[in-house]
């Protein structure tokens, strides 16, 4: 284009190989950018342009200063394209930008739609990378760096959820769509655990040769300075994430703890760690330290006291009144559930209680209580939900990972299903017709809800990572027990049509004046 005729016009869009150029002549001087707005994709040619270098997208108002290329309002960076006038003609450099400088931007943007919690920023620049070629890995591994001094109490269901995330991203027959789907749920979860992350949580300083020994008293000191020196340590010594799941485990299970996120966290953090590689396994290692040493520790609670006791007894002889099935443990109390399990010690492999404690929490979830969580007139002490009762299925799952690798695990980890059994009891609907949620073919069923996750439609991430971490154990479980599977299916089929909900506007005034009358 001649540049007599643009500055007459002002402005002009040309299209070279597919791409749209915007060229504009000002006062201020001449330019040329994208002409799609990096936000959503409206013609900048279409937009206002003030004081005769400010771009401004009438869309959604975002302005881009086309002298120093910054954003002034809104976020993703607007490409411009160098320019110059010879012989009375406009020639704009379209040459591809350079790689590396094209990866770095996008990164910078991946931190930013962090801080902001841009849900969509987040998967436009996740798509940028990936039309780069790099792996998946890549900006999770760089949100994991970002999000790791950013969580007060450390590892939360962000980082949980994102290793299951990463393995249907991986499996060959998923789509492009999809597989960019699953990063975005990634890293738009990572972004809402931090909130923001305007506050950031310094892991305390130094390093100290790994000891087992010494790392689970740090934990059980609650004593997270000397816990993080210890990983450290480890991980300077070569350690990889796998090298320090058994000790992960006892730590997590050293109680009754945190409702089960401990173990659920250690395995599934030593899974994303295997997957982003080396580089990561230190923040993830630490984060989940923190979490250890804030985890709760219920087995002090009077209903589950009985633990410590239940554990030294497992193997012991005794009477176990009641046979090995499902339907003995149903609906007893956490501390009767507990006793009746360590009788089965004493006469059954660990792997047959598992079993049994396995169909004992898919039947629960399948006759789990609706109306109990739908009600706005319970007590404070029965605000349970649906996620009270997945977490027996999702910890029984990290449960089978962790006695692999440290099979003195077993009475621990059975001991403390039967406390989710016992803890969920008063909660079923024994009468509850469950026959329309059975399940004729496992296999189509598997393959429906996994492309559910993807088109879930939910706002709120905790649930979402509910629906996958819980499709995806409860799957798992029903290979490793048969028995179980039928049960299980069902118990997933009725959990994903499930009705969720989240505020109870009227419970929690009523629970909070009664609170605060008895101040």
């Amino acid at each position: 284009m001649g540049a007599d005729e643009l500055a007459a016009k002002g402005r002009a869009v040309v299209r070279r190989a597919g791409a749209q150029v915007l060229l504009v002549s000002s006062d201020r001087g001449l330019f040329a950018c994208a002409n799609r707005c990096p936000h959503q994709g409206y013609p900048l040619s279409e937009g206002v342009l003030t004081d005769g270098c400010v771009l401004t997208c009438n869309w959604h108002n975002w302005k881009y200063d086309l002298i120093s290329g910054q954003t002034l309002v809104g976020g993703d960076r607007l490409r411009r394209f160098p320019v110059r006038v010879q012989a009375g003609r406009v020639l704009v450099d379209l040459a591809p930008e350079d790689p590396n400088a094209r990866r770095e931007r996008a990164l910078a943007g991946v931190r930013r739609a962090l801080a902001d919690e841009d849900q969509a920023r987040l998967v436009r620049e996740a798509a940028r990378l990936l039309r780069l070629g790099v792996d998946a890995a890549f900006p999770i591994a760089e949100a994991v760096s970002w999000v790791s001094e950013r969580l007060e109490f450390g590892t939360q269901h962000g980082i949980a959820g994102a290793s299951e995330w990463l393995a249907l991203h991986d499996r060959r027959t998923l789509g492009p769509d999809r597989r960019l789907a699953a990063i975005g749920e990634i890293l738009g979860h990572l972004a809402d655990d931090a909130r923001g992350g305007a506050t950031t949580y310094p892991f305390p300083p130094g390093q100290a040769p790994w000891d087992a020994n010494r790392y689970l008293a740090a934990i059980e000191a609650e004593d997270e300075a000397a816990a993080v020196t210890l990983v450290r340590g480890g991980v300077a010594a070569g350690m990889g994430a796998p090298d320090f799941l058994p000790s992960l485990a006892r730590a997590a299970l050293s109680h009754y703890a945190d409702f089960g996120h401990a173990l659920i966290y250690a395995v599934k953090t030593v899974a994303l760690a295997q997957r982003l590689g080396p580089a990561s396994a230190e923040p993830l290692l630490l984060m989940l330290t923190r979490s250890f040493v804030y985890m709760t520790r219920e087995d002090l609670l009077p209903e589950f006291r009985d633990y410590g006791a239940c554990l030294a007894e497992w193997g012991r002889p005794a009477k176990a009144r009641l046979p090995l099935e499902a339907g003995s443990i149903i609906g007893l109390s956490a501390r009767r559930a507990m006793a009746l399990v360590a009788a089965w010690s004493a006469r059954e492999p660990p792997e047959a209680i598992f079993a049994v404690l396995v169909e004992a929490a898919a039947w629960m979830l399948l006759h789990a209580d609706e109306t109990v969580f739908l009600r706005a007139d319970g007590k404070l002490a029965d605000n349970v939900n649906w996620l009270d009762f997945t977490h027996a299925l999702t910890f029984g799952d990290a449960g089978a990972a962790a006695v692999r690798v440290a099979p003195d695990l077993w009475p621990a980890l059975l001991l403390q299903m039967a406390c989710f059994i016992g803890r969920n009891g008063a909660y079923v609907d024994r009468s509850f017709d469950a026959t329309a949620y059975a399940i004729e073919n496992p296999r189509a069923f598997a393959a429906e809800a996994t492309q559910r996750l993807f088109d879930h439609g939910i706002d709120q991430f905790i649930i979402s990572v509910h629906l996958l971490k819980t499709l995806n154990a409860g799957l798992t479980l029903a290979k490793a027990c048969p028995a179980a599977a039928p049960t299980l299916y069902a118990a997933l089929n009725r959990f994903g049509s499930a009705r969720f909900k989240r505020r109870h506007v009227l419970r929690t005034a009523r629970q909070m004046r009664a609170f605060v009358a008895l101040e």
